[in-house]
């Protein structure tokens, strides 16, 4: 076992914890959690022997192998498949003395050397290196590739594969997700669950927390906490501990107010049935959650956007790629404010190349893109990161965006994304990937878009900043679409899921927790089936595909009507409520003179609430019936 025993450790002057003392056993699975420089990373360090504690003992047994993720991988000519392969030292030295004995003509050796091999399972080694490959999303024709032929994400990918082919006792995991999309966190997940190891995991994915660790390891205010349980239980536990301090106690009753009050606005106000039957289940989840986040330093909001045109962007019979490279094709999308739009789609199917055709950054090959006059989209990529003018301050940044503006007011607002005053002050050059990705959210929320693409912006960004993005997102006002391999943040920001695959873009007819059973089978299908776009007739198979696909609109669209219908008499039944419940409130009203008028306000509240509750019945009638017949024709 892992044995903590009054354990201190400091980098430099700064103590980073002390005095931790725990057990950790062999095939538990462990996250761990804790604000950005509070030390994970170093407690890593440690248990690799690259760091040695201050004082207290960390003792581990001495034949245990360890496993971890190598920070850089080097650019040389080694195929993929043989860079993965490595991660196995047994077996790597064990095909060294093979050769060596085969050399020296040593034939009782090399009996015993094939032994070994058997034993170690040598031979479905290749095997396993190229379903570890598939996994995180290379292609068969990836494996032979040269590890200097791919760019510095999937390089990292390949060293998550190197260390996952280890047959290790301790596998140490630092933010393995961030490189990642959505298909391979959730193969990776799997992976995880049937790891028979210790894990010790660093991430900020609440979801992947969730399915994969039985304990979660905290680190804060100098201090390192063992809780048993995922980390909804841990967050349950610690917001038990927060309210027993008084000063959290009453902050935390404040922001879980403020998301109580604005899940009754909600509830009164946005009777859209995608809304209703998802959107309000995760806003009383962020209910839950917010007491754990009280002492979070971030808080912010995006404000108003200056005009609202509705629709804000249309494609109409788009195709999109690269050179003569067509990734889609036939696109028809509608975005209006309030929408809240999920990509999902296999890896390489086009989800980030949709979003560069919305932000403009990518032409259409074909169709018509029509942008609203007053669009002023809010785009966050990765590559932004990188264009952060690294000798400048995030102030500075600030106050090229707005000259004009006091510069106490843009430290105030700097302040809500984490950057203390002395912070905003300097170069970003040095920052981590997570401030500068804090940065980039801050510069593209001061300019009040009506339009916001994100493609990954979670990465490198903690639990608490994300609990502040999933909330700011749920207040915003204009259109949302998101490309994310944080589940949790899709369920409670996204009301509509969206497919790419195949060249299509079309809705995702099954829910967000559906989609990984979605995936498996499209894999099976796969493999039964040779991809049509090496077989004669393949285009005609796709257009057959389309053809279909918008039989099954078709299909779908009166009852999409029946319920768009139903959420627009609703909307007009609910203001004229709120209106008589207004007109009620008056305490004038109650005076003798008023009798009459009180009477006929009662009396037209009590037939509006018995019009509402038929139109909600109708409405969530014809909901379910939408629901199944999507589902139907998903199968």
């Amino acid at each position: 076992m892992l044995n903590f025993s009054d354990l201190a450790l400091r980098r430099g002057t700064r103590l980073l914890f002390e005095h931790a003392s725990l057990q950790i056993h062999p095939g538990q699975k462990v996250g761990i959690t804790g604000a950005n420089g509070c030390g994970k990373s170093s407690l890593f360090a440690l248990l690799l022997d690259e760091l040695h504690a201050d004082s207290g003992d960390l003792r581990r047994p001495a034949d245990w192998v360890i496993a971890h993720v190598a920070q850089e991988t080097a650019a040389d000519d080694q195929a993929a498949i043989d860079y993965v392969l490595d991660g196995d030292a047994e077996l790597r030295a064990v095909q060294a003395r093979l050769a060596q004995a085969e050399q020296d003509n040593q034939g009782a050796r090399l009996a015993v050397l094939h032994e070994q091999l058997e034993g170690i399972g040598a031979y479905t080694a290749h095997s396993r290196a190229a379903q570890l490959l598939h996994g995180l999303g290379f292609s068969s024709a990836d494996e032979t590739r040269p590890v200097r032929e791919f760019s510095g994400g999937w390089r990292m990918r390949l060293s998550l594969g190197r260390a996952l082919m280890c047959r290790s006792d301790l596998l140490l995991l630092d933010e393995p997700t961030n490189h990642l999309d959505l298909d391979a966190v959730i193969w990776l997940e799997g992976w995880m669950r049937s790891y028979r190891g210790t894990l010790l995991l660093i991430s900020h994915d609440r979801d992947f927390l969730d399915n994969v660790c039985g304990h979660i390891l905290h680190m804060e205010q100098q201090r390192i906490t063992l809780y048993s349980g995922n980390y909804s239980a841990f967050e349950r536990v610690r917001a038990e501990r927060l309210a027993a301090r008084q000063a959290e106690y009453r902050k935390q009753q404040r922001e879980v107010a403020h998301i109580r009050s604005y899940v009754e606005r909600f509830r009164a106000k946005a009777t859209k049935a995608r809304q209703a039957q998802s959107r309000l289940k995760a806003l009383q989840r962020m209910e839950q959650i917010a007491p754990a986040h009280v002492d979070s330093p971030f808080h912010f909001s995006f404000r108003a956007a200056e005009k609202m045109p509705a629709p804000l962007l249309k494609l109409n019979e788009v195709a999109a790629g690269y050179a003569s490279e067509r990734i889609f094709q036939q696109v028809n999308l509608v975005l209006a404010p309030g929408d809240r739009i999920g990509l999902l789609g296999p890896n390489g199917a086009g989800k980030s190349t949709l979003i560069k055709l919305l932000a403009g950054a990518l032409p259409a090959q074909q169709g018509e893109y029509v942008a609203a006059k007053e669009l002023k989209t809010g785009y966050f990529a990765q590559h932004q990161l990188e264009q952060l003018q690294a000798g400048h301050s995030a102030l500075e940044h600030l106050q090229q965006l707005d000259p004009q503006a006091r510069e106490q007011s843009l430290r105030d607002y700097l302040g809500g994304f984490g950057f203390s005053s002395e912070q905003a002050q300097m170069p970003v050059g040095p920052f981590s990937g997570g401030e500068k990705a804090r940065l980039v959210l801050a510069l593209l929320v001061y300019q009040r878009p009506n339009l916001l693409l994100l493609d990954e912006p979670t990465n490198h960004l903690d639990l608490d900043m994300r609990q502040a993005l999933a909330l700011a997102l749920q207040e915003y006002g204009g259109a949302v679409v998101l490309v994310s391999h944080d589940r949790h943040l899709l369920r409670i920001t996204c009301d509509r899921l969206v497919l790419v695959h195949d060249g299509c873009v079309d809705d995702f007819p099954l829910s967000l927790d559906e989609y990984p059973q979605w995936l498996s089978e499209q894999g099976r299908a796969e493999k039964r089936v040779p991809q049509q776009g090496n077989r004669p007739g393949g285009a005609a198979t796709r257009k057959e595909t389309r053809r279909l696909q918008a039989e099954q609109r078709k299909q779908l669209q009166p009852l999409r009507k029946k319920v768009s219908e139903a959420e627009t008499e609703l909307e007009r039944l609910h203001a004229r409520q709120q209106q008589l419940e207004s007109e009620l409130a008056s305490p004038e009203l109650y005076d003798g003179e008023n009798r009459e008028r009180l009477k006929t306000l009662l009396l037209e509240k009590a037939e509006l609430d018995g019009r509402c509750a038929r139109v909600e019945a109708d409405w969530l009638e014809a909901s379910e019936q939408l629901d199944v017949l999507r589902t139907e024709l998903a199968l």
